[in-house]
């Protein structure tokens, strides 16, 4: 999903006919045809431009997977208009930024994920639940591929209505990135969510946090046994630092410059 608050919007030069009390909204994949609505529409909901490179790869089919939500029940020959979108594609498992979170199975030779570049509804469809439904057509889609384990994307940091619609659809936020985006000379934080499928988790589980805590108990409880033993002079006990928090819920990145006039994949608007 794209991820950008109303203040990096631009006014949108797109009259919108009214919409119908029960919109009847459909999803199809994005075709030649969408083309200059798609460019469009990501001129006017995002921050960056985006090449003509990447709207030829979307419209025709190339290694991005897509889908249109149109509104069927829109007059004087708009039923077919984009009125939203997602776009995104597959990458390799071992290759991708979260293959420290992938449990891998080799049964299942190469292993997946689809990553989501962009999502966005225009502003007079928006708070309809059309980006939701959206994000379900690429989870579904994902789902129904064996080898593939997860759905991830980025946000930016201060993106609020899209960070609860992921923690609602379920996606777990697994790390932060500092300085990920740079808009207009500035840089901006991201979170990083995945949605784990087909039975895939992550290694921060619950579960996997439990026995990490409990490990890290015991062998602080070694460390100060043996210290008294060593020192019976010494009347302080400091608290044990977990160093691999950070590596199981915010790891260190590499932080990532986008430049404002490059593509940049992993935005976002809801």
């Amino acid at each position: 999903m794209s991820r950008f608050p109303r203040g990096f919007v631009e006014n949108s030069s797109m009259e919108e006919p009214k919409i119908a009390l029960r919109p009847t909204i459909c999803f199809r994949p994005i075709n030649p045809s969408d083309l200059e609505r798609l460019e469009q529409i990501h001129r006017d909901i995002f921050p960056i431009r985006y090449e003509s490179e990447f709207f030829q790869n979307v419209v025709n089919g190339g290694d991005i997977v897509s889908w249109a939500a149109v509104d069927r029940s829109r007059p004087d020959g708009h039923s077919e208009e984009l009125i939203g979108f997602v776009t995104a594609k597959i990458v390799l498992a071992k290759e991708s930024e979260i293959s420290d979170l992938i449990r891998y199975d080799s049964s299942k030779g190469e292993e997946t994920l689809v990553y989501i570049l962009t999502l966005g509804v225009v502003e007079t469809y928006r708070k309809r639940g059309i980006a939701k439904l959206l994000i379900n057509e690429v989870v579904k889609y994902a789902s129904n591929i064996p080898v593939c384990r997860g759905v991830y994307l980025h946000v930016i940091a201060h993106n609020n209505p899209a960070i609860r619609l992921y923690k609602r659809m379920s996606f777990r936020c697994v790390r932060r990135l500092h300085g990920f985006y740079l808009i207009n000379g500035q840089h901006f934080d991201s979170y990083l969510f995945v949605y784990f499928i087909n039975g895939s988790r992550s290694p921060c589980s619950p579960l996997d946090l439990a026995v990490l805590a409990l490990n890290y108990m015991r062998s602080g409880i070694k460390s100060v046994a043996s210290k008294l033993t060593m020192n019976h002079e010494e009347k302080g006990l400091k608290w044990l630092k977990c160093k691999d928090n950070t590596r199981c819920l915010l790891p260190t990145q590499t932080k990532r410059n986008f430049p404002s006039e490059r593509v940049s994949s992993g935005y976002d608007y809801v």
